[in-house]
């Protein structure tokens, strides 16, 4: 399976368990995987849901900061890539 860089993790909320993303290329659409890779990261999750300025949406473009479920802890600076499946 190939991977795009898409963005970056800038913030984790522990509590809700939520990773704050910004989307520096291309687009993200509910249902894509992504995975989530950094010093101490390496694990791929499908979005369930995301946020834009606590505002469900099914897509977000570069530019957009997103807030997706997460479902192990991630780390700002960690890498954000979408699973593109051959």
């Amino acid at each position: 399976m190939a991977e795009k860089r898409i963005g970056e993790v800038m913030k984790y909320f522990s509590k809700p368990s939520v990773a704050a993303v910004k989307i520096t290329e291309g687009e993200v659409a509910v249902g894509d995987s992504l995975k989530f890779s950094g010093h101490t990261t390496d694990f791929t999750d499908v979005i369930q849901s995301m946020e834009v300025d606590n505002k469900s949406v099914q897509k977000a473009v570069a530019g957009d900061f997103i807030g997706i479920k997460v479902s192990d802890r991630v780390r700002p600076g960690d890498e954000a890539f979408k699973v593109i499946p051959d």
